[in-house]
């Protein structure tokens, strides 16, 4: 039942439950039926994908490869708050200035507009220790 405490103490999510409309999970056992009781008090539905068929969750198995390949197989975590540090910085990059392939290698959410290298001085700034690196103009 520790899932549903952490559901219930989500600190980091606070207020945010109401952006949420539904969560989409396996069929995992650590999920119980209080653990969905508690996201449905909220006003979130819970989907169960089809059972042994990870492809029906294909977006955050993808999440989950990539987080694993490109953050925590290459930095030592030494506990769960130095994790969740790392994690949220990783998504800060993940939702707000990676490239996506769906958008035609653009940032979702660039803070200016994309420089032409051809002409311009560029910036490098560094994340995670030099795993992550960010271009933009210079000033």
């Amino acid at each position: 039942m520790a899932r549903v405490q952490d559901c219930r103490s989500r600190p980091d999510l606070g207020h945010r439950t109401s952006e949420f409309d539904f969560l989409i999970r396996d069929r995992a056992s650590q999920f119980s039926r209080s653990f969905d009781m508690v996201l449905a008090s909220e006003g979130i539905k819970v989907v169960k994908i089809p059972p042994r068929c990870p492809q029906a969750n294909a977006y955050a198995e993808r999440f989950v490869r990539t987080v694993r390949s490109e953050v925590t197989d290459r930095i030592l975590i030494f506990g769960r708050r130095h994790l969740r540090t790392v994690l949220n910085e990783y998504i800060q990059h993940y939702n707000g200035r990676r490239p996506h392939r769906g958008q035609q290698l653009h940032p979702p959410r660039p803070d200016h507009p994309i420089a032409d290298p051809s002409h311009e001085r560029i910036k490098r700034r560094q994340r995670l220790g030099g795993l992550i690196n960010e271009y933009e103009r210079a000033a």
